[in-house]
């Protein structure tokens, strides 16, 4: 690929990720034409100067996501993002699919917190030793009910609400997620291969989507930006518990205090 003296750090660091090398021109989604820089030994390059000003528009997507305090859905089932996505989102608090996309965990999130519901009361219940009451067989029926709800419910069992934006890897493979994501109106940011049509999603970054340095890379900053606008959100105020008192009932100056009889003849025994 040719470089130009406007070549800055960024496309550099692209370019050493292998963010540029896409498919062969059969796989070429029409929509990624533009972003398109030539040819090598038949596989398509893309044109890393726009790829750098996508990327910068879509940190800055993220960076406004973290400021409103909105949360960062990572997506990212396919093989090459399955181990990256699960460890970076971890580092960073966010929630994340890395399993088959089950349809519905959107558009139908109700149910879906009804399986985590399901998953935390049935590993509280295993930590705490209460499922001793039951038999063998209905242990390991449990075990692997847990396994099962935690392969694909685990990294949302903290969203506790709708996100207010998705980061997908390969929106191509992503393609439910993304359907779900545009029927609610939820922004998403998706590193697109050059077979992926960017019109679907709102800030598209044209680079590889098959190389595992690519993901991290992208991935990288995109969480970077997302976490630098968190820090700069305002802090929450709680306002503070309003505490109901009874009226007092003020007694004119020379005026004695009404009480019962009972009271009365209580206080002049007393004296």
């Amino acid at each position: 690929m040719q470089t130009t003296e406007k070549s800055t750090a960024l496309v550099d660091s692209l370019f050493e990720a292998g963010s540029h090398i896409a498919y062969t021109r059969s796989r070429r989604h029409p929509s990624q034409k533009a972003n398109i820089f030539g040819v090598k030994n038949r596989t398509e390059i893309f044109d890393l100067e726009k790829t750098e000003g996508k990327l910068q528009k879509a940190e800055e997507a993220a960076r406004a996501m973290g400021k409103s305090r909105a949360q960062l859905l990572i997506v990212g089932t396919k093989f090459e993002a399955r181990a990256l996505v699960i460890a970076e989102a971890k580092a960073a608090g966010l929630p994340y699919v890395s399993e088959r996309w089950l349809g519905g965990t959107l558009t139908n999130f109700t149910e879906i917190k009804k399986r985590i519901a399901r998953l935390e009361d049935l590993t509280t219940r295993r930590e705490k030793k209460q499922l001793g009451m039951y038999t063998k067989k209905e242990r390991l029926g449990f075990d692997k009910e847990i396994d099962k709800l935690n392969r694909f419910f685990a990294g949302i069992v903290n969203m506790k609400g709708m996100p207010g934006g998705l980061f997908i890897i390969d929106s191509r493979e992503e393609v439910t997620a993304v359907d779900e994501a545009r029927q609610l109106n939820i922004p998403i940011i998706a590193l697109t291969g050059s077979d992926c049509d960017v019109s679907r999603v709102n800030y598209a970054i044209p680079a590889n989507d098959a190389s595992r340095a690519s993901i991290s890379f992208v991935m990288g900053r995109i969480i970077t930006a997302y976490n630098d606008g968190l820090a700069s959100a305002p802090e929450l105020v709680t306002k503070p518990a309003v505490t109901h008192t009874e009226p007092s009932l003020a007694i004119p100056e020379g005026t004695k205090s009404p009480k019962s009889s009972t009271a009365t003849s209580i206080l002049a025994s007393a004296e």
